[in-house]
């Protein structure tokens, strides 16, 4: 199995985690509105989405240190595959009381899809050493 297919999915998570952090804390005063259609004009909203910048980027930074470190690969799956299924648990509970949004919808794809390719690597890549 080549190494870049096997890391392919935390190499797509980093890339697609990291523009959405941007998206979400770099200035998303500007960058938001243009995307949700919300403003965000409150201090401690802007704190909320800079916080949540910091631990899209600390993820995905794990998951690229995984890439490159083969010790560190399977733990930069399993943080991969809990994000992803985070993600979709909040994004289905927001769906069961909030509607159905398109937007989203594609996003719950999206993160469904890097979720069941992560699990699918776990439980595949036999050569990955098991502690």
């Amino acid at each position: 199995m080549s190494h870049l297919h096997k890391n392919a999915h935390l190499i797509v998570s980093a890339i697609i985690v990291i523009a959405a952090a941007f998206m979400y804390g770099l200035n998303p005063e500007t960058i938001l509105p243009m995307v949700f259609e919300f403003k965000v004009e409150v201090l401690e909203l802007k704190n909320i989405f800079r916080a949540v910048m910091g631990l899209y980027l600390a993820f995905a930074s794990y998951w690229f240190f995984g890439v490159f470190n083969l010790t560190h690969w399977k733990y930069a799956t399993i943080t991969n595959v809990l994000f992803m299924g985070g993600l979709v648990f909040g994004r289905v509970v927001s769906t069961l009381f909030d509607g159905v949004s398109l937007q989203y919808s594609i996003g719950l794809l999206g993160e469904l899809i890097l979720l069941f390719w992560g699990i699918y690597n776990i439980r595949t890549k036999t050569d990955i050493i098991w502690d």
